[in-house]
């Protein structure tokens, strides 16, 4: 089976921004664009290919057609669902201060999954933050009273963020991506969102946007964060090319790579290669690569080559 180019999803919330289209080059629909979603196959968004054997047809109607261990690995099978969403996020305004249960609450409340989730930062203007966690430990009262007496903000955790920066939202993590951030995000395959706190804005149809309050009480850790911000491992050069991993654990592995030399990957019968291209252009088995590219290998393709200059995430089960 061949590789296989996708088409991204928009999404166009409110706080979205110009660089999917400025920087990236998309074609988005939208006059401003918050999300791209680049390996998506849920109810909420779905790629289609470009190109190929399978042009047109979604991610969904292939795993259909071959059979998702056939084209997504052995490892999928531990997973009552297609396992990641992976996005390019434009952070123009702050994101709301939201939450994510995690699987047995989503699965009783919502009929969804819990969402676990990495940020990588691809840039971030100067002053750039983020909501990471709280200040100190607290407990569920004392947030909801915050909440109520509008102080949440002073509880909690505000990170300066810098280009090259990896946190660790565990299911459960206050969290909120702040104004000028431009994220690459790995997350389980989940649209579920609590918010908390939306600095009053009003939604498209001129209302104030739902809250979720009891709900974000319910599955919220209020206490720091318990992870570093930065990658798992340190960068490692190999002649003119460097890899690094970002993040590993039991629902998804992610390693960041930088090529200017030509370089050997492979897949097997465990898990598929997903390459989401962060910047420059180069091939990847022969075929054009730039800039916001998404590629989906499928499991038990073999050995593929990448060249030129190019950087790039793959993220794998």
């Amino acid at each position: 089976m061949e590789i296989l180019k996708l088409n991204p999803v928009f999404k166009d919330y409110i706080w979205g921004g110009n660089r999917l289209k400025d920087d990236y080059g998309f074609n988005t629909g939208f006059d401003k664009t918050a999300e791209g979603w680049m390996l998506a196959c849920h109810k909420d968004g779905m790629n289609t290919v470009c190109g190929g054997e399978f042009d047109g047809k979604t991610i969904q109607e292939i795993f259909d057609e071959k059979g998702l261990e056939a084209v997504a690995g052995k490892n999928c099978l531990k997973f009552p669902y297609f396992p990641v969403l992976i996005k390019l996020i434009d952070a123009f305004d702050n994101l709301s201060v939201q939450v994510h249960p995690d699987d047995e609450y989503a699965r009783r409340v919502e009929n969804e999954f819990g969402k676990t989730e990495i940020w990588y930062v691809l840039d971030a203007i100067d002053g750039a933050e983020l909501i990471y966690g709280f200040k100190e430990k607290i407990s569920s009262e004392e947030f909801k009273n915050a909440i109520e007496n509008n102080t949440l903000l002073d509880k909690l955790n505000s990170v300066k963020v810098n280009k090259g920066d990896l946190f660790f939202i565990e299911a459960g993590t206050v969290h909120a991506i702040g104004r000028g951030a431009l994220i690459a995000e790995i997350q389980q395959n989940s649209n579920c969102t609590y918010r908390v706190y939306d600095y009053g804005r009003i939604g498209k149809d001129g209302k104030p946007r739902e809250l979720h309050i009891q709900k974000a009480i319910d599955v919220s850790k209020t206490e720091p964060p318990k992870y570093d911000i930065k990658p798992q491992g340190e960068e490692i050069s190999n002649g003119k090319n460097i890899s690094q991993l970002l993040s590993k654990c039991d629902l998804f592995t992610v390693n960041r790579y930088k090529v200017a030399e030509e370089i050997t990957l492979k897949t097997n019968e465990l898990s598929f290669n997903h390459i989401l291209v962060i910047d420059g252009n180069g091939k990847i088995e022969g075929r054009d690569a730039k800039k916001g590219d998404s590629f989906f290998v499928p499991a038990n393709y073999g050995e593929y080559k990448v060249s030129g200059n190019i950087e790039f995430l793959v993220t794998e089960i």
